[in-house]
Protein backbone atom coordinates (compact mmCIF):
# COMPACT_ATOMS: atom_id res chain seq x y z
CA UNK A 1 0.00 0.00 0.00
CA UNK A 2 3.20 2.80 1.06
CA UNK A 3 4.52 1.83 -2.30
CA UNK A 4 1.62 2.43 -4.29
CA UNK A 5 0.58 5.94 -2.81
CA UNK A 6 4.40 6.91 -3.12
CA UNK A 7 4.17 6.12 -6.64
CA UNK A 8 0.95 7.61 -7.18
CA UNK A 9 1.78 10.77 -5.07
CA UNK A 10 5.48 10.65 -7.96
CA UNK A 11 2.78 10.85 -10.85
CA UNK A 12 1.11 13.91 -9.82
CA UNK A 13 4.13 15.71 -9.02
CA UNK A 14 5.47 14.74 -12.52
CA UNK A 15 2.55 15.45 -14.69
CA UNK A 16 1.95 18.78 -12.39
CA UNK A 17 5.60 19.82 -13.55
CA UNK A 18 4.80 18.72 -16.74
CA UNK A 19 2.32 20.92 -17.26
CA UNK A 20 3.92 24.32 -15.98
CA UNK A 21 6.81 23.59 -18.39
CA UNK A 22 4.62 23.06 -21.29
CA UNK A 23 2.18 26.35 -20.83
CA UNK A 24 5.28 28.58 -20.16
CA UNK A 25 6.47 28.65 -23.69
CA UNK A 26 4.01 31.85 -24.09
CA UNK A 27 5.76 33.22 -21.56
CA UNK A 28 9.18 32.69 -23.19
CA UNK A 29 8.41 33.98 -26.12
CA UNK A 30 7.49 37.28 -24.71
CA UNK A 31 10.34 37.50 -22.51
CA UNK A 32 12.52 36.74 -26.24
CA UNK A 33 10.91 39.56 -27.86
CA UNK A 34 11.25 41.99 -24.25
CA UNK A 35 14.93 40.94 -24.50
CA UNK A 36 16.22 40.35 -28.18
CA UNK A 37 13.79 42.27 -30.06
CA UNK A 38 13.99 46.10 -28.95
CA UNK A 39 14.85 47.04 -32.45
CA UNK A 40 11.26 46.72 -33.31
CA UNK A 41 10.37 49.83 -31.83
CA UNK A 42 12.30 51.38 -35.03
CA UNK A 43 9.40 49.76 -36.81
CA UNK A 44 6.83 51.57 -34.89
CA UNK A 45 6.50 48.22 -32.46
CA UNK A 46 6.12 50.28 -29.11
CA UNK A 47 5.52 46.13 -27.50
CA UNK A 48 5.16 42.85 -28.37
CA UNK A 49 1.53 43.43 -27.97
CA UNK A 50 1.40 45.82 -30.91
CA UNK A 51 3.60 42.39 -33.08
CA UNK A 52 1.16 40.11 -32.44
CA UNK A 53 -1.71 41.89 -33.11
CA UNK A 54 -0.79 42.10 -36.94
CA UNK A 55 -2.64 38.80 -37.38
CA UNK A 56 -5.45 36.92 -35.34
CA UNK A 57 -4.66 33.15 -34.28
CA UNK A 58 -5.83 31.52 -37.31
CA UNK A 59 -3.63 33.56 -39.60
CA UNK A 60 -0.31 32.85 -37.33
CA UNK A 61 -1.42 29.22 -37.48
CA UNK A 62 -1.45 28.94 -41.76
CA UNK A 63 1.80 31.15 -41.48
CA UNK A 64 3.65 28.31 -39.37
CA UNK A 65 2.39 25.85 -41.34
CA UNK A 66 3.49 27.12 -44.29
CA UNK A 67 6.73 27.66 -42.98
CA UNK A 68 6.70 31.18 -43.39
CA UNK A 69 7.27 32.79 -39.59
CA UNK A 70 10.72 34.32 -40.20
CA UNK A 71 9.69 36.31 -43.26
CA UNK A 72 6.33 37.63 -41.90
CA UNK A 73 8.05 38.46 -38.57
CA UNK A 74 10.61 40.03 -40.99
CA UNK A 75 8.04 42.21 -42.85
CA UNK A 76 6.61 43.13 -39.93
CA UNK A 77 9.68 43.83 -37.92
CA UNK A 78 12.20 44.57 -40.79
CA UNK A 79 15.35 46.09 -37.68
CA UNK A 80 14.89 42.28 -36.52
CA UNK A 81 15.97 40.68 -39.44
CA UNK A 82 19.33 39.94 -37.77
CA UNK A 83 17.89 38.38 -34.83
CA UNK A 84 15.30 36.32 -36.90
CA UNK A 85 17.87 34.81 -39.35
CA UNK A 86 19.60 33.46 -36.18
CA UNK A 87 16.90 32.38 -33.91
CA UNK A 88 16.93 28.85 -32.18
CA UNK A 89 14.65 26.73 -32.80
CA UNK A 90 13.11 26.56 -29.04
CA UNK A 91 12.72 30.16 -29.45
CA UNK A 92 11.27 30.82 -32.64
CA UNK A 93 8.79 27.72 -31.47
CA UNK A 94 8.15 30.52 -27.83
CA UNK A 95 7.61 33.42 -30.28
CA UNK A 96 5.29 31.88 -32.01
CA UNK A 97 3.57 30.71 -28.58
CA UNK A 98 3.51 34.16 -27.71
CA UNK A 99 2.10 36.01 -30.84
CA UNK A 100 -0.83 32.93 -31.26
CA UNK A 101 -1.59 33.73 -27.29
CA UNK A 102 -1.42 37.59 -27.62
CA UNK A 103 -2.97 37.37 -31.65
CA UNK A 104 -5.83 40.06 -32.40
CA UNK A 105 -8.67 37.58 -31.80
CA UNK A 106 -6.32 36.46 -28.22
CA UNK A 107 -5.63 37.47 -24.75
CA UNK A 108 -4.23 40.72 -24.26
CA UNK A 109 -0.16 40.99 -22.38
CA UNK A 110 0.13 42.51 -19.39
CA UNK A 111 3.30 43.96 -20.55
CA UNK A 112 5.28 44.89 -23.42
Amino acid sequence: MKKTTSLLLAAIVASSMFSTSAMASAKKGQKFYLKKLKVCKKDGLKNGALFAVKHNRAEWAKIKDDGALITEWTAICPHGEKKFSKMKEKHMNNLYDFVWKYASDGDAPSCG
